[in-house]
Parts: C-alpha cells; sequence; structure tokens
C-alpha cells in the first residue's frame, strides 16, 4: 500500500467526491462497444499526425447568491425567493498565435421564486427578472439557478461562434468548443464536447475503472456511451498532473449521443491531442491540473463582472422596499 497527495488544495475537498474503489455503482445505463468490446478495453493514443484544433473555444459561467428574500402575500402567506448574479463568457485560444482573448461575456441576474404574485426586483439599471419555480425550497430555489446559466452560456457560444462565421477571413470553422461542466442542455452545439472535472458517480465498472488509472498523460479511455434521464457518449482522458494518486489528472468528457461512431472517436482523439496544453499548474490554480488555464482567467473575469456583492445587496434592500419603483442608485 502506498499514499498519494491528491493534487487539489483540500479547500476544494477532492476531484473525486467519494471513494474510486468500492463506491456505489452508477445506475446510468451503459454500452461499453461503442469503440471497442470491453475485454479489449486498454490506454489510447490518438493518432500520430493528430494535429490539436487550431483554435479552442473554451466556455465557462459563474454564479453567486446576493440574497434570500420572503415575500408577503395579500392571503397572508409567504414564499422564499433568491436574488442570484450569473455570468458566461468564452475564451478564444488561437495556438496558431499562441494567444488568448475574452472573445464574449453576458451577465444576468434573475430572482427566483415559487411566488404567484413576485415582480422583478428592480433598482436604477440594476434587474432581478422573476424565475418562477414550481417548489420554494431554498435547495430547489438554487438548483434552478443553472438554467438560466446554461442559456447564457450557450447564448454567448453561438454569438461567439456566428460573429467569426461573419468575418471574410475567418477558419475557425474547425473550432473545438469545450464547456465547463456537462454537456446537457448543450449538445446541439457542434465541434462541442462536455468537461467534467470533478467525479461525483462511478460509471464504470470495477474492471474497466482500472484502465483509467492506468492511464498516462495524454491518453483515453474507449468512448462508451451513457444514459442517465439524457445520453451521451463518453471518455476519460488524464493531464499531466504530479503527485501520482490514481484518479490525478482524470477529467471525464462527452458529446452528443447524436454523433455517429466516427465523429465521436474523432473528437475523443481531438481532445487528447489539444486538451493537455492547457492544463492548469499547482502554484497557479488549487484545482490543477482540471481546471484548465484559461478558464480559471474567465472565472476570474467573470466574477467581477458580476458587481459588488455588497452594493447588490443594498440595491436590494432598497429595491424591495419600493418594488415597483425605480430608484437612482
Amino acid at each position: 500500500m502506498r499514499w498519494f497527495v491528491d493534487p487539489w488544495s483540500a479547500s476544494y475537498a477532492s476531484a473525486f467526491e467519494s471513494v474510486p474503489d468500492g463506491a456505489p455503482q452508477s445506475s446510468a445505463q451503459l454500452d461499453l462497444r461503442v469503440e471497442r468490446e470491453p475485454e479489449a478495453w486498454e490506454p489510447l493514443h490518438a493518432p500520430a499526425d493528430l494535429r490539436a484544433a487550431e483554435v479552442v473555444l473554451l466556455v465557462d459561467g459563474v454564479r453567486r447568491n446576493d440574497a434570500l428574500l420572503w415575500t408577503r402575500e395579500d392571503d397572508g402567506t409567504s414564499y422564499a425567493g433568491l436574488a442570484a448574479s450569473y455570468a458566461a463568457g468564452v475564451v478564444r485560444c488561437d495556438l496558431r498565435a499562441g494567444a488568448a482573448e475574452l472573445a464574449g461575456a453576458r451577465v444576468g441576474r434573475g430572482l427566483f421564486t415559487a411566488s404567484p404574485s413576485a415582480a422583478p426586483v428592480r433598482h436604477g439599471a440594476i434587474v432581478y427578472e422573476v424565475h418562477r419555480q414550481g417548489r420554494g425550497d431554498p435547495a430547489e430555489l438554487q438548483a434552478a439557478v443553472q438554467g438560466p446559466l446554461t442559456e447564457l452560456e450557450v447564448a454567448v457560444a453561438v454569438a461567439v461562434r456566428e460573429a467569426a462565421d461573419a468575418l471574410p477571413a475567418s477558419n475557425d470553422g474547425g473550432d473545438l468548443l469545450v464547456i465547463d461542466g456537462p454537456l446537457r442542455g448543450r449538445s446541439h452545439l457542434p465541434r462541442a464536447i462536455g468537461y467534467v472535472k470533478t467525479h461525483r458517480k462511478q460509471y464504470l465498472p470495477p474492471e474497466l475503472s482500472t484502465v483509467v488509472t492506468k492511464l498516462a498523460p495524454g491518453q483515453r479511455t474507449p468512448v462508451f456511451r451513457l444514459g442517465t434521464n439524457w445520453h451521451r457518449h463518453s471518455w476519460y482522458l488524464r493531464l499531466p498532473a504530479q503527485g501520482g494518486a490514481p484518479w490525478a489528472g482524470i477529467v471525464r468528457l462527452e458529446c452528443s449521443a447524436d454523433l455517429a461512431k466516427p465523429s465521436a472517436v474523432a473528437l475523443a482523439d481531438l481532445s487528447a491531442v489539444t486538451l493537455p496544453r492547457f492544463a492548469s499548474s499547482p502554484y497557479k490554480d488549487p484545482r490543477a491540473p482540471q481546471n484548465l488555464a484559461p478558464v480559471g482567467g474567465l472565472e476570474k473575469r467573470l466574477r467581477a463582472m458580476l458587481g459588488d456583492a455588497r452594493l447588490l445587496h443594498r440595491a436590494l434592500v432598497a429595491g424591495a422596499r419600493a418594488p415597483e419603483a425605480t430608484v437612482p442608485v
């Protein structure tokens, strides 16, 4: 038996949120024969002549809870409300020029509540639009923020691609779109993969999970099909990592289940030759190497765009006192 130090900072728990060996198996439907028969699974290298994508679009979003509100209805009942700010952005990485830039970003604010009479909370130019929910449980309200955030990520990604396609000399038709997190709700985007860096469930059977832990940096598992309440193709990839822990540097990637097998395998190979070069360093990011370096910078930029939390809380207090009025900030 040997001990390994997890490269992630302990303040972020672990990239694997349950014990890899012996963890309860996911109930997801699996098709392990998409690329290879299970008995032939082994770590795979991308073709030696395959080049990385020339342009990579990295998409991420951030969110923040600004305040918890309560209503007083005309009939005396009360409902909880969550005021949240969220932002989404895209970093365009041009590997030909060795440059990265913020290609687009947007901010949204919402009031999430089950109140039937809720109106937007306004204070000057700040508006928290109502997102009415069926249930008012605080945990449900927090989970509800993900829907509008996903929509914002899609809108920003589509806008960035449309702007690039409109340029006369654009060569971005072969770009790779990498979405931080599962691909759910975004699988219709072309040339898109979801990038999952935290492993909450163990999808593979134990005998195939050992293939994951045998991966060398830049190697991937065969592609398999994964189905829960939605379906996608998926594979595991190891990024360059320090420490030697069995799951160090492991990320799970996914693409649309509508893609034919050759297209899914081609995306898997492209990810293996492209993503390792974006791996972050421990001295720069406590979630290295999985939190890709450009994404770490994007997160900082987006959090700054959310605005000062104290000023927003003050605006919410003022706006809640006079919800029908617009008060200058």
